[in-house]
């Protein structure tokens, strides 16, 4: 495709695939698209482990990384405090909730505190943990750096220009897509309420163009859109209202390649478009969900109040691995409870397929329906 997006990255089609998975990432590159790994889970040891498999399988093909660095915690004095800190923060009442909610679906949480499950990546939210991070990637050849909430810390950004790597933002609004170009992005993400994880409450058909619209007075900046994109002609539907292309996520949690767990995968294979849930559930900001038991339970009247950001990641992160490893050896209760972000176009993804075919899927799909419009100005 000829466009300037695709030129300054060297990609054939500007379809941008956001996956945790280091098979998703290589395979979307190499089939012309462009992926971007997902890093905010990683240690510095872990993620050079994850880019050197990547460097070895993606024949040469770009890349990206994303990290989560938001712009404030949500209460005063979290930024500088110790995860130790945070933890003694989390009210007991919270922490008997999701005993009871766990016990009641017969799951034993004798050992659900004892640090042996859940992955605590609170650090690396902050300047510092991203840095850490950033570090690591660039000893590689990354195209472009992801920050999924929130601007970019300058010094990032900095880091970035000197080594000649695009800059990208995630947002849902208009009002922070300027704070965005105003601190120098090169490529905005505008992600409508219909996306999975973080979103905002505005749909992608309107908010791509009020963002487009906001931002035109600023040169060099590229929109991409984001949320229930999961075919090619719902790409070229975006890319007629000015998009230069189109981010997804959820659609490559159904492949072969993906790293979602086979409960979770079966569940949204079988789900449709009202089987998700905009909830705090998960991190304490809304995210957009596969609707279970647990989405279920903190929605009820008696359930406490969500915490704010980073409180109930630290708090929900023990439960949901101890879910996961019990859903995989088929525990029912744990089935019924576990749960992924994912959005409201896990309604088309009802059948698993390769990577690779979804992307030759985007392209042809996305080539019919250029042709039909074009064909109805004859």
């Amino acid at each position: 495709m000829k466009s300037i997006l695709c030129e300054k990255l060297n990609i054939q089609f500007p379809l941008f695939a956001f996956s945790h998975c280091r098979n998703v990432v290589t395979e979307v590159s190499k089939a012309g698209g462009f992926g971007v790994l997902g890093a905010v889970g990683h240690t510095p040891e872990s993620l050079k482990i994850e880019l050197d498999w990547i460097e070895a399988n993606i024949d040469g093909k770009p890349y990206g990384i994303d990290l989560l660095i938001p712009s404030k915690m949500d209460h005063k004095g979290k930024n500088d405090m110790t995860t130790e800190d945070l933890i003694r923060l989390v009210p007991p009442e919270h922490i008997a909730y999701i005993n009871g909610l766990l016990e009641s679906h017969d799951i034993d949480t004798a050992d659900l505190w004892s640090g042996e499950y859940g992955v605590d990546y609170t650090h690396n939210m902050r300047e510092a943990g991203a840095s850490d991070l950033l570090n690591i990637a660039l000893e590689y050849p990354i195209k472009l750096f992801v920050n999924a909430l929130g601007v970019p810390p300058q010094s990032v950004i900095d880091r970035c220009r000197k080594n000649n790597i695009a800059v990208g933002a995630l947002t849902g609004a208009r009002e922070h897509a300027v704070k965005h170009a105003e601190a120098g992005v090169d490529i905005l993400i505008v992600s409508g309420t219909e996306a999975g994880g973080h979103c905002g409450e505005i749909s992608t058909l309107v908010v791509v163009p009020d963002v487009i619209e906001a931002v035109k007075s600023y040169k060099d900046i590229h929109v991409l859109a984001a949320g229930g994109i999961a075919t090619g002609r719902q790409m070229a539907a975006c890319m007629a209202m000015g998009a230069a292309g189109a981010w997804c996520g959820s659609v490559w949690l159904t492949t072969a390649e993906a790293e979602t767990t086979p409960t979770v995968k079966q569940k949204m294979l079988e789900a449709g478009p009202r089987n998700t849930v905009r909830s705090k559930s998960r991190t304490g900001k809304p995210t957009r969900q596969l609707q279970s038991a647990w989405t279920d339970a903190w929605q009820a009247n008696e359930a406490p109040d969500p915490l704010p950001m980073p409180l109930q990641g630290i708090l929900s992160r023990p439960p949901m691995d101890k879910i996961d490893r019990l859903a995989a050896s088929g525990h029912e209760g744990a089935a019924a409870l576990a749960t992924y972000y994912v959005g409201q176009a896990v309604g088309l993804m009802n059948q698993e397929k390769s990577t690779r075919s979804v992307v030759y899927e985007f392209m042809e799909d996305f080539a019919e329906s250029v042709d039909r419009l074009a064909n109805t100005l004859d």
